[in-house]
């Protein structure tokens, strides 16, 4: 799978040259077979470092590589997957927040969708 189409990239791009905003994620990467979600919101001009929020099993806002993501392999010869229907729809401080608060990702999310019913995912019944 391609974790970036030009699409992400560009607007991953466009967020990173303008740092000082609280940005809504972009792409939210996962690990098919356990721990590992990624949020990204930037991408830096290398092409390569992304800036977001990583669960590997304590959440966190930082930086990683997309190389690395990439080139991650895990069993049946699969890798590291874009979730094609994320929509961020919050920005990552609110993300950040309900993560630690909650312990993960995947539970923020279900929080957040249920909080608030505006949401497209939530309409739909995320």
């Amino acid at each position: 799978m391609i974790l970036l189409t030009p699409a992400l990239r560009a607007q991953l791009l466009a967020n990173g040259r303008n740092r000082d905003a609280d940005h809504v994620p972009v792409v939210k990467f996962f690990n098919p077979f356990g721990l590992g979600t990624w949020l990204a919101t930037e991408l830096d001009e290398d092409g390569d470092i992304l800036f977001g929020l990583a669960d590997l099993g304590s959440p966190e806002l930082g930086s990683f590589s997309l190389e690395e993501l990439s080139s991650l392999r895990l069993p049946f010869g699969m890798g590291i997957e874009r979730d094609i229907l994320f929509t961020g729809d919050f920005p990552i401080s609110v993300w950040a927040d309900a993560a630690r608060a909650t312990g993960s990702i995947h539970a923020a999310e279900r929080i957040l969708y249920r909080a608030a019913p505006t949401a497209p995912a939530a309409r739909e019944g995320a």
